[in-house]
């Protein structure tokens, strides 16, 4: 079978963004694949953790990928300071005797940003608003990697590695079933050591915040990558709580208009004609109607924002959020089906972007985590739980449809949920063994039979 097939039947998404199906990324081809292992992101450790203690598997399922997209070469890229992880996957790969390279990154943020990624292997840009097979490369990370590697050997995707860390009193890595209670995983890092918190889904930097009662009620998703617990009265935290009102009215009365988050801007760096700081200063003018903005050409570049949040979190000595400003925009842009239309001509990152990057540390001490950011997380827990529930949405595209009904009892592996093959999407697998007790028209339950031990 055709390792695109044996991905789309896994029900692989991408493991790092969006979760992007990736079979629809090896059915075409490419000249250079580019497998990510920069985590760039404070805090996480979780891929990390899978270079260092699966590096053949991983290497084995690059040269297969890499063979699927015809590409003229593999790269695995990470940071020159993963040392234990560098020594691995050189080992793999003088064993296997494997065509594949890695590629050493400085450590800054965000290395691991995928257009960035490609300009730091190849020197090429992709265009504004476009995909890395405009520059000649496909990019899929790590665990989503290793995911393959299992497909090549007839397993699906079933269950997650996830960095649980911050305030908490054990941060470890989870490997846990799709569809845990994120509360499970927790408790397996024994539970918060605040009394009133917040979690990050993903990383400091870009993860998407959950109030301690959202957290309660969530669960683990093929595209999750961490938990990160942090204090109710820190800095990340506290951005969340101002107001659509008060951000606009700060916007006006203290954007001082230095630019620093135009200068620091990744993808600005990389030559994309997107300037934080003049939509900031268009949004002084309009009272807080952005509608009113949609048709200003400095307005519609807030489409290339990548939301990596070094404008508001690094670069703004006023505090501001120019990041939330571009995110705003955005959705206002799709709520109008208003595209972003690319001028014609050559891309190239800016001469000063080699000295404007900023340094991994520095970003985690800016951004509040610098404590957390220290801890070293050498150890991994099994996540049992008692039920799961697994949305039927799980990355970009449609929602897989049940192909199961309350009552039936299923397997660890089992497909519970489909996509037709003409539609973006992806399959969905049982990851827990047990009894489905629930079907929505949003997520399957299954209940163990046995019972957990998270």
């Amino acid at each position: 079978m055709e390792l695109w097939r044996q991905i789309q039947e896994a029900g692989i998404v991408g493991c790092g963004g969006a979760g992007f199906p990736t079979h629809i990324k090896y059915q075409s081809k490419a000249g250079t694949l580019i497998i990510n292992g920069a985590e760039c992101e404070p805090l996480l450790r979780t891929d990390q953790y899978l270079m260092q203690r699966h590096a053949p598997e991983i290497v084995s399922a690059v040269c297969a990928m890499r063979d699927a997209a015809g590409a003229q070469e593999a790269v695995i890229a990470l940071k020159h300071n993963y040392t234990a992880q560098i020594a691995a996957l050189n080992g793999a790969i003088t064993h296997a005797g494997a065509p594949v390279r890695l590629h050493l990154l400085d450590s800054f943020f965000p290395a691991g940003d995928e257009q960035t990624l490609v300009y730091e292997v190849t020197g090429r840009v992709v265009p504004p608003g476009g995909l890395p097979g405009m520059a000649g490369c496909v990019v899929s990370n790590i665990a989503t990697a290793l995911c393959v590697y299992d497909a090549m050997q007839g397993r699906p995707f079933t269950h997650k590695y996830l960095t649980v860390t911050g305030a908490v009193h054990h941060p470890t890595i989870v490997h846990a079933p799709i569809g845990t209670p994120v509360a499970d995983c927790l408790a397996c890092a024994g539970g918060a050591s605040e009394e009133d918190y917040i979690v990050i889904n993903g990383g400091p930097m870009m993860g998407k915040r959950m109030s301690k009662a959202e957290a309660m009620q969530a669960h683990v998703t093929k595209t999750m990558s961490g938990l990160i617990v942090l204090p109710a009265s820190g800095a990340i935290a506290r951005t969340e709580q101002i107001s659509l009102t008060s951000m606009f009215n700060r916007a006006r009365s203290s954007c001082i208009q230095c630019s620093y988050c135009t200068q620091l801007c990744p993808r600005h760096l990389l030559g994309h004609p997107i300037e934080p700081h003049r939509i900031m200063r268009r949004l002084s003018f309009c009272g807080g109607d952005l509608d009113a903005l949609l048709d200003d050409p400095a307005v519609r570049n807030a489409a290339l924002c990548c939301e990596c949040g070094i404008c508001e979190l690094f670069a703004c000595p006023m505090q501001l959020q120019p990041r939330r400003v571009n995110r705003l925009i955005k959705q206002r842009l799709a709520q109008n089906g208003i595209r972003y239309q690319r001028p014609e001509g050559e891309w190239q990152a800016r001469p000063e972007r080699a000295g404007r990057l900023a340094p991994s540390a520095r970003v985690a001490a800016r951004a509040g985590v610098a404590a957390y950011n220290k801890i070293t997380i050498d150890c991994i827990e099994q996540v049992s739980p008692h039920a799961v529930s697994l949305a039927l949405r799980q990355g970009a595209g449609m929602a897989a449809q049940p192909t199961v009904a309350v009552g039936d009892r299923v397997s660890v592996g089992q497909q519970i949920a489909s996509c037709p093959p003409d539609q973006l999407g992806a399959h969905l697998h049982a990851s827990l063994a047990g009894v489905v007790t629930g079907v929505s028209a949003s997520e399957i339950t299954i209940t163990s039979e046995q019972g957990g031990n998270a």
